[in-house]
């Protein structure tokens, strides 16, 4: 992991999470605070129905929230989409935007991730920018070029201004317990590295990149380790404060 930049650990809670789950941040609250403060930045992505009274528990424990996503437009008449500026007003810091499940179930295209994380920084929201390819692209070659024109068309020229986070999520691995061999992984993190330093100079450098992808206690310390890993976008395993601890205190 790259040390001079500061590892961000966040957790994906997707569709998962009702107001009894707030136990369990009070749980990772309490255990953050407990003793050494974690050597990275935490966050926590819940439905946006909790941002709020999660923001209550997570705030004073140093926990950032995000949401998972935001529209593109400000306000209007967009029934059931949430503008970024509602995602701040919530207590929101974060946001991800382009998250495969988002590309596949919802048809997003790298235009319209482009023009979420714009949104997202015009707000004074960090857009953690997910990219990643399928196993039938992997198996075909073609991973290096499939990521590398999501990178380049979905991450904004505004970037070169504002902090912007990079999450490479390999969609066959999401969920399923599979993940890349550490060969696989540094090579894609070195090839995001080289594109975003060929594009933003000394910006470039400095961005993070967060690898995801059924990142769990058991492999953190070692995917955590890689060259240009800069910390994880953590899906499952955020659920639970035991198992998002576990990963907090790998780096």
């Amino acid at each position: 992991m790259t040390q001079t930049i500061t590892p961000l650990i966040a957790g994906n809670w997707k569709m998962n999470g009702l107001r009894q789950s707030l136990l369990e941040v009070e749980k990772l609250a309490a255990k953050l605070t407990a003793g050494e403060p974690p050597r990275c930045t935490v966050a926590l992505c819940p439905p946006a129905t909790l941002i709020n009274a999660m923001n209550r528990i997570a705030a004073p424990a140093g926990i950032v929230l995000g949401g998972q996503d935001c529209s593109a437009e400000a306000s209007g008449a967009h029934t059931g989409d949430l503008s970024a500026p509602m995602l701040a007003d919530a207590g929101a810091q974060m946001v991800i935007v382009g998250h495969s499940e988002r590309r596949a179930d919802h048809g997003e295209t790298d235009e319209m991730v482009r023009q979420k994380a714009i949104a997202a920084l015009t707000s004074g929201l960090t857009p953690i920018i997910c990219v990643g390819e399928t196993r039938a692209q992997r198996e075909a070659g073609e991973a290096d070029a499939v990521v590398s024109r999501q990178l380049a068309a979905s991450v904004p020229d505004q970037a070169a201004e504002h902090d912007v986070v990079i999450a490479y999520e390999p969609v066959w691995a999401i969920g399923t317990g599979l993940t890349p061999t550490s060969a696989d992984i540094a090579q894609m993190h070195k090839s995001l590295r080289d594109q975003l330093i060929s594009r933003f100079g000394g910006r470039g450098e400095g961005m993070r990149l967060l690898y995801g992808g059924s990142l769990k206690p058991g492999n953190a310390k070692e995917i955590l380790a890689i060259a240009n890993v800069n910390g994880g976008l953590v899906g499952g395993a955020s659920l639970l404060a035991d198992d998002f601890t576990a990963i907090i205190w790998a780096v």
